[in-house]
Formats: C-alpha cells, sequence, structure tokens
C-alpha cells in the first residue's frame, strides 16, 4: 500500500520543521497588511508559524515575519496579528 506524502513546512519565527496542517498561516495580502489564514486558501504571500511560536506573542519574531512576507507591518498591524495568531493557536 502507497503512503500518502504529508506536505511540511517550517515555522519563519523558530525554524520547527513539521507538518503543514500543524501549523498557522499568516498572509500578505495584496492591499497590504498581514492576516490570520483559518482556511489556508487566502490569496496573498503567506508564511508559516507554529503553534509554541503563536501561544505567546513574545516568542514572534517581527523583522522573520515582514522579512518572510515581504511587506512592512505597521504596531496597529502587529498587535492585531499578534492577538489573532494566540486566538488561533489556543484554539488549536
Amino acid at each position: 500500500m502507497k503512503r500518502k506524502r504529508v506536505p511540511m513546512r517550517t515555522c519563519v519565527s523558530c525554524g520547527l520543521k513539521t507538518a503543514k496542517r500543524d501549523l498557522l498561516r499568516v498572509v500578505s495580502p495584496p492591499d497590504g497588511g498581514a492576516v490570520v489564514d483559518e482556511k489556508g486558501k487566502l490569496n496573498g504571500r503567506g508564511a508559516y508559524v507554529c503553534q509554541s511560536c503563536g501561544r505567546s506573542p513574545e516568542a514572534l519574531r517581527r523583522g522573520r515575519l515582514q522579512y518572510a512576507l515581504r511587506t512592512k507591518i505597521t504596531t496597529d498591524d502587529w498587535k492585531a496579528l499578534t492577538e489573532a495568531v494566540a486566538a488561533a493557536a489556543s484554539e488549536a
């Protein structure tokens, strides 16, 4: 019986490599900013964050996330994003 391949992704904050479904996807939409992609289907450049980095906003590294998304994240957007990531990580 043939095994199904599991897609692997890397957390941009800590570098943990794990299955795609165990990570949170953060997207930079074409109109700017950054949002959490709950379903993994939003258009735009995406980056993945692990659950442990998502639970503690201090663990998220702003510079690495900005670099991966190729966008600037303002202070207000950063606060909203860390709250959204923490909420999504606590649900999972």
